[in-house]
């Protein structure tokens, strides 16, 4: 027996250098199959047919598509065939006008809708049947005809979710009852029997391709604009019509016995029309093809502003909303009394903003300064409670690095501020308290003289700064604090800058050479600020920019472009004032900030430059100031 084992330990020790090498080779082999394997293509067009190689060739060689916006088109559905689809007409229509036409599924599910209405830049409503019970409730008429509860909470859910991003929306015929119907207008359930008077024929017999009658258009409307005529020949193959008009909705064509056959806002592109255009352009109407060019236009001036803002920092330098903290309202919840809460944020693509602690100016004696300190320091902890609840979809951020740290964790980031120095009542030492709390900036003062400065809307009472003013001016910037001078007085404001070792912020005021306000800056102030490298931020309250008309967001990018053009684009920023009176029509709340870029893109605006305006030069004085601390 050990004979044996001493024989096969002799063998093994003479023949195991031969078995490694075998060993080796037979790994070297199958290595080399695995190999081989690896590198075969996954194609092999050698071996295709002709009509097969021409068309992968013509696909393989296609460029140019990455301008071509994307539109998706909702579906059709046949509920007793288990079938979605669309009339081809609506994808031809989307792709003549240079969009990519996407087909949108009937799918109750709101997640899975959200996540399309995010990776689309434009949407088209449909026709098809008339809505049904789960949307018209106790008031749907007997009449209503091939309705279908799922398709009807899958558009009216994608109309919401795209209004809410601030995408551009067409609706043809059920698209435009269903635009009326989702901002708060209502319907004729059926026409013939429901008009006050007698109506035409609304669903026409003949070919669809052809018009039917004739509609007059309001000649001041976009759709006049865009179709170039005031009266217009169209079809018709519908039983159902808006009535009242929604109220954020505006009526713009109307058939001869008084329907209602197209709205739209004046404010956002969105609109409808009662018609089918898509139908008249198959037919050879190239009069239409303006109604889908407008909507895949304005779809890829969405893009690229949504794109902007997910690859940019985007901040708002003064808002608010803390002020609702009595109201009970929680910043992490959607909540119709703010202008800005978290989902608003988010729909917008809002990165970071200032909520202020905002402390009316009142008594000076020695219980209104206590009360006012008291104010100021509730504020601030309820509001960095109110962060800590929703922590990983908020923070608390204190520098710039902090800002971007954010915004590279997918967080919303919150800059605290203090809106008028009454909080500090006269203790200097309270500056450095609140800047230990995370304060980034104060208001000097608000509408009314104070210890520390006189107000734009004062008395005049130390003829600029104070004593004080210029100890607290002082303290605020070795502790790092930025100074900001909305609302003070021109005396103050020129007083600050003599005084100030670090560059200043205004962070909600506007231009006075366009809006004679005294809380706006004339055009000495905006160079002075400038020289010292200081920055503006543009206010969107409505008194601040335009006199004797009601502002958009053009007037607000002109106040923009009037400082860009006074002293350049490195001191110019936005600042809404949202919560304490700021938004107009067009830019009401954080999740339609986004419309001010797409208006600075259409102006000609570069990222680059778009990047100081949203929140880099106003991060530049912040870190200037930060760094400047000598604690």
């Amino acid at each position: 027996m050990h004979c044996r084992i001493l024989r096969f330990l002799v063998l093994s020790i003479l023949f195991f250098p031969y078995i490694c090498e075998a060993a080796s080779q037979s790994r070297l082999v199958s290595y080399r199959i695995f190999q081989c394997e690896m590198n075969a293509s996954l194609f092999a067009d050698e071996r295709l047919t002709a009509p097969l190689s021409a068309l992968f060739l013509e696909i393989d060689n296609r460029c140019g598509y990455a301008d071509k916006p994307v539109i998706g088109i909702t579906s059709n559905h046949r509920a007793a065939e288990s079938l979605t689809c669309i009339a081809d007409p609506y994808v031809e229509a989307v792709r003549r006008a240079g969009g990519a036409p996407l087909l949108l599924p009937v799918c109750p599910d709101t997640a899975a809708l959200e996540r399309l209405v995010d990776r689309i830049d434009g949407l088209l409503l449909t026709g098809g049947g008339d809505f049904s019970e789960a949307v018209m409730g106790n008031a749907l008429s007997p009449l209503a005809d091939a309705t279908d509860a799922v398709r009807d909470c899958t558009e009216f859910a994608l109309l919401r979710l795209a209004l809410r991003r601030q995408l551009p929306v067409f609706g043809i015929c059920r698209g435009h009852q269903l635009l009326n119907l989702a901002l708060g207008g209502t319907l004729y359930q059926d026409l013939p029997s429901e008009y006050p008077t007698e109506v035409l024929l609304h669903s026409q017999e003949n070919d669809k391709r052809r018009p039917s009658h004739e509609v007059d258009l309001d000649e001041t409307s976009r759709l006049a604009r865009l179709l170039g005529k005031k009266r217009l020949a169209v079809n018709s193959l519908h039983h159902q019509a808006v009535c009242q008009t929604a109220p954020s909705l505006r009526a713009v064509a109307f058939s001869p016995d008084g329907v209602n056959e197209a709205v739209e806002s004046p404010c956002y592109p969105v609109y409808g029309v009662q018609w089918h255009p898509e139908q008249l352009l198959a037919g050879g109407d190239d009069t239409m093809l303006p109604l889908f060019t407008y909507l895949v236009d304005e779809a890829r001036l969405y893009r690229k502003a949504r794109d902007f803002h997910r690859e940019h920092l985007t901040l708002d330098s003064h808002c608010d909303t803390p002020m609702f903290f009595p109201e009970k309202i929680d910043i992490g919840c959607r909540d119709a009394r703010l202008k800005v809460d978290l989902s608003k944020m988010e729909d917008g693509g809002l990165d970071a903003v200032c909520m202020v602690a905002y402390i009316p100016q009142g008594a000076r004696d020695e219980a209104g300064l206590a009360a006012a300190g008291e104010k100021t320091g509730s504020i601030l902890s309820e509001l960095q409670a109110q962060l800590a609840r929703w922590c990983g979809r908020v923070r608390q951020v204190r520098t710039p690095d902090d800002v971007m740290a954010a915004k590279r964790a997918g967080e919303k980031a919150v800059f605290m501020g203090i809106e008028n120095g009454y909080a500090i009542g006269r203790d200097i030492s309270r500056i450095r308290h609140y800047k230990e709390m995370g304060v980034v900036y104060m208001t000097l003062c608000h509408n009314g003289d104070n210890d520390i400065c006189d107000s734009a809307k004062g008395a005049g009472e130390h003829d600029g700064l104070s004593a004080f003013g210029r100890e607290v001016v002082r303290e605020m910037n070795r502790v790092g604090m930025m100074v900001d001078l909305a609302h003070a007085s021109e005396k103050s404001f020129y007083d600050v800058l003599a005084c100030s070792t670090v560059p200043v912020v205004s962070t909600h005021s506007s231009c006075r050479a366009l809006c004679d306000h005294p809380r706006n800056l004339t055009d000495d102030q905006i160079r002075a600020l400038a020289a010292r490298g200081g920055v503006v931020q543009i206010c969107l309250y409505e008194y601040f920019l335009a006199r004797g008309k009601e502002p958009s967001v053009d007037d607000i990018v002109a106040h923009i472009d009037y400082v860009v053009q006074l002293v350049g684009v490195d001191y110019v920023g936005i600042g809404s004032d949202f919560d304490g009176g700021g938004g107009i029509p067009g830019c009401e709340a954080a999740d339609e900030l986004i419309n001010i870029t797409k208006t600075l893109l259409r102006r000609g605006y570069t990222p680059e430059m778009l990047e100081k305006i949203w929140g880099g030069n106003f991060l530049r004085v912040m870190r200037e100031v930060q760094s400047a601390v000598t604690i």
